[in-house]
């Protein structure tokens, strides 16, 4: 990606969170990567790995612990004014991963849509906040005549079509995506994430896109990024993530996506990883993966590994591909 712009820069980012008795959760932990204008960057990583975290973090609905985060060259990471706050929240929207739940079940879809508009875009008249309704309704393939519905009567598909329109509504240049096809029907997955690439081609937007589901993931993105225990463990474009998995626990993920064809499964050799995901409240030392990788090193449990780039824009955090370590590798 080198030569495009940056749109946002994460720099050491990490968020803890008090569950008393002087513990702490450590949800994000010194994670630092770039997004650049116009791509879909996907997380990926168990539930409880801290990716929905991050990406609410990143759009300040939490406080970050420390760390940056640099949105055009400022950092946003800082408390702000009301005014500074709200120019932000026209820059940055979020589409949530139950659509019904994110919306108000007292407003019609117009009242929901025309909700952002109303809070900055006050020179604009009632007909033309009402156009601009209509116009967002047909862009996610609905049309005016639901515009005074109420969100029950729809279907969750439906429900999140009208999520993205209202995170369209006030023109926002990036969308932090956190699961949105998660709680919908695998025939309808398709449909969503399709309109998402359209949409972005259309209006040049740039996405995080959070999700679990890895085959899915592959299809949107240009880049991922794998994470667990909140910390981040390896990054590369898509098609070379899927190929060329180097961190032991992508490739566990990875090795888990079904394959259409069974002859190709056979041939395929499945990876299962032993243990339980450690808790954030006490991960454990040096690697986090440690206690559930089948390539486990003493130094694994000494020391964190470095976060390196080992090939053109393919980074990963493992002692395997460390120089400094390589010689106590045994094949």
């Amino acid at each position: 990606m080198r030569g495009k712009e940056k749109i946002i820069e994460i720099k050491h980012l990490t968020k803890y969170f008090d569950v008393g008795n002087g513990k702490v959760l450590k949800a994000v932990d010194d994670v630092s990567f770039d997004i650049f204008k116009g791509e879909t960057l996907g997380l990926v990583g168990e539930s409880g790995c801290g990716k929905s975290t991050a990406g609410r973090t990143i759009i300040q609905l939490y406080q970050a612990t420390s760390g940056q985060v640099i949105y055009d060259g400022e950092d946003i990471s800082q408390k702000k004014s009301a005014k500074e706050s709200k120019k932000l929240k026209k820059k940055m929207q979020m589409i949530y991963q139950d659509p019904y739940s994110s919306l108000n079940p007292r407003m019609t879809v117009h009242e929901s849509i025309a909700e952002g508009i109303n809070n900055h875009e006050e020179q604009l008249s009632q007909r033309e906040i009402e156009s601009r309704v209509y116009g967002l309704l047909e862009s996610v393939g609905l049309t005016k005549k639901h515009a005074n519905r109420y969100p029950h009567e729809f279907s969750g598909g439906q429900q999140q079509r009208i999520g993205i329109a209202r995170a369209l509504a006030v023109e926002p240049e990036f969308i932090i995506a956190d699961e949105p096809i998660a709680a919908l029907d695998v025939s309808i997955q398709a449909q969503i994430v399709n309109l998402m690439q359209d949409l972005q081609l259309e209006k040049n937007l740039t996405y995080l896109f959070i999700a679990h589901d890895l085959s899915m993931v592959k299809y949107i993105s240009d880049r991922i990024m794998v994470m667990y225990l909140g910390s981040m463990i390896e990054l590369a474009a898509s098609e070379i993530l899927y190929d060329e998995p180097l961190h032991p626990y992508t490739q566990a993920l990875l090795s888990a996506i079904p394959i259409p064809d069974p002859r190709m499964e056979r041939t395929r050799e499945r990876i299962i990883l032993k243990g339980d995901v450690p808790s954030p409240i006490n991960p454990p030392s040096g690697c986090r993966f440690r206690t559930r990788c089948p390539k486990a090193m003493q130094v694994c449990s000494e020391a964190v590994p470095r976060w390196q780039e080992v090939s053109e824009n393919h980074f990963v955090a493992c002692h395997l591909y460390d120089l400094e370590y390589i010689s106590l590798v045994v094949d």
